[in-house]
């Protein structure tokens, strides 16, 4: 898939390659399969997701997931989300907290996780947002930089499951 992938856009406009938020239909398209790419991800049957793509729907802007398809394989290439946490602080301000980047393995280099990233925080920024914040692995932190975020303090985790 690799190479079908990059021979298919090598040279072609990037602009082909468009942000969008994420459809129900995406399930059929890979979408879970892409996130099994990112962290543990079990097997999500059609009506898990279909609830869940509802109730992150109910939440409107303040939490947005977006993909990117490649049109000519119907296959979800890159996908992120982005939360808008409300604050007391800052004059009852808003964050944004981006999570689950990911490109296929396939797609790396085509600059589509700088794409998604760009479209994440501009949402962030145009909710009011006076700062957008993620969470990355060390081995990511160079191409984090290059999109414009800034190594800041320590991230700390306690997981329940």
């Amino acid at each position: 898939m690799e190479n079908k992938i990059n021979s298919l856009n090598h040279g072609h406009d990037q602009k082909k390659f468009q942000v969008r938020k994420l459809e129900q239909s995406d399930k059929s398209k890979g979408f879970i399969e892409l996130l099994q790419q990112l962290s543990v991800c079990d097997s999500v049957s059609d009506k898990e997701f279909e609830e869940r793509f509802q109730e992150l729907s109910s939440l409107g802007d303040d939490h947005v997931i977006c993909v990117i398809e490649d049109d000519q394989l119907q296959k979800i290439i890159a996908t992120g989300s982005v939360l808008i946490e409300k604050k007391f602080l800052r004059n009852c301000g808003k964050v944004g907290h981006i999570e689950d980047v990911v490109v296929d393995s396939s797609a790396r280099g085509l600059q589509l996780g700088k794409k998604i990233l760009e479209f994440l925080a501009e949402h962030a920024r145009s909710s009011g947002c006076y700062k957008v914040i993620l969470d990355c692995g060390s081995e990511n932190q160079g191409f984090y930089e290059k999109c414009g975020f800034k190594h800041k303090e320590i991230h700390m985790v306690r997981y329940f499951v």
